[in-house]
C-alpha cells in the first residue's frame, strides 16, 4: 500500500470524525479543548475496561458455573 493512500485515508477518517462530532464549526481553541476532553474520556474508558472487565467476567463465570452444576472447589 502506498504511503500517500494511507495518509489520504487517515485524513479522510479525521474529516469524518470532525463531521460526525460537528467540531469543524468550533474555533481552534475550542477544537483543542474538545479533542483533549474526548481523548481523555476515551482513555479512561479503555483503562477501566482493561482493569475491571476481566474481574467481572471471572466472577460471572464462577457464579454461573455454580448455578449450572459446576464442580465444587475443594475445602482442603
Amino acid at each position: 500500500m502506498d504511503i500517500k493512500h494511507v495518509k489520504d485515508y487517515i485524513y479522510w477518517l479525521y474529516y469524518q470524525y470532525l463531521l460526525i462530532t460537528c467540531s469543524y464549526v468550533l474555533e481552534p481553541w475550542e477544537q483543542s479543548m474538545f479533542h483533549t476532553i474526548t481523548v481523555t474520556v476515551f482513555a479512561m474508558v479503555l483503562y477501566t475496561a482493561y482493569v475491571f472487565v476481566p474481574i467481572h467476567v471471572r466472577l460471572a463465570f464462577e457464579f454461573f458455573s455454580q448455578i449450572f452444576g459446576g464442580q465444587p472447589e475443594s475445602t482442603v
